[in-house]
């Protein structure tokens, strides 16, 4: 059956497996129901999520003009220290920034490839988690606001990652770590500001993803390089497809491209 809608980011419940949820305009697509049967997706067009245009995607599935001028698209939702709303500051929209920064923000560690440290509204947990594929996830400290986590996250990560290498995730080439150590060892290096929010009493999180089989190789899939690909579901892991011919295809990072799917 054939399918079209502009691409965003996968919805996502918890559960054992996750369950994988396609959204588009006039259908929900529940993923884990495709699994082990061939998709074939077709690249139409563009559409920004911010005007709806047929502009080329620059980033976060926002046309270059519609991303240099949005709230939603501040420096601050990438490098959460440069949060200013709770001094009452305006970067684009105070409004919108007040909602987004001045609310319960999670710092933590998840382990997808190695541990990392990241940061999160408290809402979006396990959501980010989920999304960014890891296998085992805790919380380490609860702040009021995106910049106590943002000065959170730079302090520890001059002692932990903050990055993920997709390609291991994607393969799986991963190992259980003890994160309560982890979270134990990295206490003394929260600032102060931040230090009364420590949650010491938060245990691991564990996170089965629907995946058949996990590529050795790791091909990803550009649909402005290859407007037309067709391969057989094996897996979802993050924001990631997993085909049998090892392509991967990133939704999220695909967000913005309006295309077909059939589903066979």
């Amino acid at each position: 059956m054939l399918y079209e809608g502009v691409l965003r980011k996968m919805r996502t419940e918890m559960g054992s497996p996750i369950q994988y949820y396609l959204m588009l305009e006039d259908d929900v697509l529940n993923l884990n129901q495709a699994l082990n049967k061939r998709l074939k997706i077709q690249f139409i067009k563009y559409q920004c999520l911010g005007t709806g245009k047929n502009e080329p995607i620059y980033r976060q599935g926002f046309c270059k003009s519609y991303f240099f001028e949005s709230a939603a698209a501040g420096d601050w939702i990438m490098r959460p220290e440069l949060s200013t709303a709770h001094l009452n500051i305006e970067d684009r929209d105070l409004d919108y920034e007040k909602r987004m920064q001045l609310q319960p923000h999670i710092v933590y560690l998840a382990n997808s490839s190695n541990v990392k440290v990241g940061v999160t509204r408290k809402t979006q947990v396990p959501t980010r988690w989920i999304d960014q594929g890891a296998h085992e996830a805790i919380e380490i400290v609860e702040v009021p606001n995106r910049y106590l986590a943002g000065i959170t996250e730079v302090a520890l990560k001059e002692h932990v990652s903050d990055k993920t290498s997709w390609q291991k995730m994607l393969k799986n080439d991963l190992e259980d770590l003890d994160l309560v150590e982890w979270r134990n060892k990295l206490k003394p290096f929260i600032p102060e500001e931040a230090s009364n929010y420590f949650l010491e009493d938060h245990t691991e999180t564990h996170l089965e993803f629907p995946v058949l089989q996990y590529p050795q190789k790791v091909k990803s899939l550009n649909l402005e390089k290859t407007p037309s690909y067709e391969g057989v579901l094996k897996g979802i892991k993050g924001q990631y497809l997993l085909f049998e011919d090892q392509t991967v295809f990133n939704v999220r990072g695909s967000e913005g491209y309006y295309v077909g799917i059939d589903i066979t």
